[in-house]
């Protein structure tokens, strides 16, 4: 506040408020550092998406907004994984489960989220085994 940086002071409000709104849910719980994790996280999944709708819409001053709020709600999360990283932890979990092609894709990635939980977003997870399993059924 006293470096008069208003994006980071009205961010960091909205998450407080957004962290206060689930204890009010939880019935005044204190919420346990994972359930904060999961609340920035999905902070950061509403902007990309209204990144998304403010660009398809030509509203790039808006969009570039939302950009800063999410670079500012970063710093607050655990360092995310990069597509290399995830890709080697999915190759040993498709390995572990024996999975060989795109049906299995729940065993996995119901196994990989809880792995990756807070380190990598689950879209991106998601693309990188739906290749994985793509590639393993076409090698058979």
């Amino acid at each position: 506040m006293r470096a008069k940086d208003v994006p980071r002071r009205n961010t960091i409000r909205m998450l407080e408020a957004a962290i206060k709104n689930a204890e009010i849910d939880k019935r005044g719980a204190e919420l346990p550092e994972s359930d904060i994790l999961a609340i920035l996280q999905r902070q950061v999944k509403q902007r990309r998406e209204s990144i998304e709708q403010f660009e398809k819409g030509g509203r790039d001053d808006l969009a570039d907004k939302e950009r800063i709020e999410i670079t500012i709600i970063e710093q607050y999360l655990p360092r995310q994984l990069s597509r290399d990283e995830v890709e080697a932890r999915a190759r040993a979990v498709i390995e572990q489960v024996g999975a060989t092609g795109p049906g299995d894709r729940g065993k996995v990635m119901g196994m990989l989220m809880r792995e990756l939980r807070g380190e990598a977003d689950g879209s991106l997870v998601n693309a990188v085994v739906g290749e994985l399993l793509a590639a393993a059924a076409e090698a058979e």
